[in-house]
């Protein structure tokens, strides 16, 4: 089969099953011309993969339980005691915000925000989570990875081109060949952050995207 073929059986996006490949969660084969050949246990596995992501099991988890190296009991005890926490977090925002709604002339300027700042702190040593971190997928740790390769290679073109610079003002370059050197460095460093920028969109194109549809 085809992808097309597999995003309308299963009801995942191309992206997301490319996505999942990339993750290691997916290997199908490929046919004589070089293009993905989709069998029927990748359209099981791909199922098997929308149900555990339904039921929020992380990508690190799945992978761990197609390699054998976790049960399927261990991920959804696990995923259980983390609805627990979740729920906890939630019960103590939820707690916080009538607490406020309930004192009367609640403004900004009155707001007490040092005090629920503390309750706050307070809560969270305690276990409860006052923000989203149950979708740490791979996709983050690529994107640093792609900013900080970025930065590395930025900051080693930049002094040849302060180099340039510095040489100009001790011994005036002709004004074609100066406007070659710098162009050199400038155009390197306008295609590390475009090929930054593809990457971040890349990166965020898989399950990101369509997560909330499937």
């Amino acid at each position: 089969m085809k992808i097309q073929q597999v995003e309308e059986l299963v009801g995942i996006s191309k992206k997301n099953i490319r996505f999942y490949e990339e993750q290691g969660l997916l290997t199908p084969g490929r046919a004589e011309n070089g293009y993905r050949a989709y069998g029927q246990a990748d359209v099981r596995r791909l199922k098997q993969i929308k149900l555990l992501r339904k039921l929020a099991v992380p990508i690190e988890d799945i992978r761990d339980l197609f390699k054998g190296e976790a049960s399927l009991d261990t991920c959804l005890t696990r995923q259980l005691r983390e609805f627990d926490r979740q729920r906890e977090s939630l019960s103590a925002m939820e707690g916080m915000t009538r607490d406020l709604l309930s004192r009367p002339g609640l403004t900004l300027t009155g707001l007490d925000t040092e005090g629920c700042l503390e309750r706050i702190e307070r809560l969270e040593k305690e276990g409860r989570s006052f923000m989203d971190v149950s979708k740490r997928d791979v996709h983050r740790k690529k994107a640093t990875g792609a900013f900080i390769g970025a930065a590395i290679f930025i900051a080693l073109i930049l002094p040849a081109l302060i180099a340039i610079l510095w040489a100009n003002g001790q011994a005036p370059l002709p004004l074609g060949l100066l406007v070659l050197f710098i162009a050199i460095p400038v155009v390197v460093i306008v295609c590390v952050v475009a090929v930054l920028i593809q990457r971040i969109k890349e990166i965020k194109g898989g399950e990101e995207d369509e997560a909330a549809q499937y």
